[in-house]
């Protein structure tokens, strides 16, 4: 899962990008609202966090922008708690959930996890299971049979994806959109070693991670 953040506070932006980019979330984080709405013209997020009050361009303008260009990603806007009428007007202008400052970052995850199971890239149970495999994207454990598999991050970031689309071909391109950040050192052929890792890892009989010669990956579970 790929997030843009757009929030001028340092502390704030450092918080939040660690505190998701625990649960494995890739996390791009800009502090300039003219620069997020260039981005946002070329590039496709899961989820957008939205600060209002942005130098160069401010967050309604940057979510209008968003919309008018007919995006569809989720966004979530957040609000000074004086901020009522801007809260009122990022809702009409699209928005699909607002945090009012200072805010729980617990409550902020539980927020993401909700637009994204709303969006449909959040199962409605937090454990994915595809026979003998089974991924809980809350905890961020797996399991095959009734073995626990250790993973790195970038692992289990690859694995999700995977199980997200099982039963079809995952592009390289589409793996490196989903699991890397502006700020992660991403080459396709990392990709490769990352899938290499993760077959080592999961082996078992009815388990298998296939190439699909010059498409990707596919995910075979029995």
């Amino acid at each position: 899962m790929r997030l843009l953040l757009v929030e001028d506070n340092d502390t704030l932006a450092d918080a939040v990008s660690r505190t998701l980019a625990s649960h494995d979330y890739a996390v791009d984080v800009l502090s300039e609202g003219d620069h997020a709405d260039e981005v946002l013209a070329t590039q496709t997020y899961d989820l957008v966090i939205l600060d209002l009050n942005l130098p160069g361009m401010d967050g309604l303008e940057v979510l209008r922008n968003l919309r008018r260009r007919g995006s569809d990603s989720p966004v979530l806007i957040l609000t000074a708690r004086s901020e009522v009428d801007a809260r009122v007007t990022g809702l009409d202008l699209g928005a699909d959930d607002y945090l009012t400052k200072p805010f729980a970052l617990e409550e902020l995850e539980a927020r993401v996890r909700a637009m994204l199971r709303r969006r449909g890239g959040e199962p409605k149970s937090t454990v994915i299971t595809h026979g003998v495999l089974s991924f809980d994207t809350k905890s961020r454990t797996c399991r095959v049979d009734d073995r626990d598999v250790d993973l790195t991050p970038r692992e289990r970031s690859l694995l999700e994806v995977l199980m997200r689309r099982f039963g079809k071909v995952v592009s390289k391109d589409q793996i490196a959109e989903s699991i890397f950040s502006f700020d992660d050192e991403a080459s396709l052929s990392s990709i490769e070693i990352y899938v290499h890792r993760l077959r080592k890892k999961l082996a078992h009989p009815r388990l298998a991670i296939r190439t699909v010669r010059g498409l990707g990956y596919l995910l075979d579970a029995q």
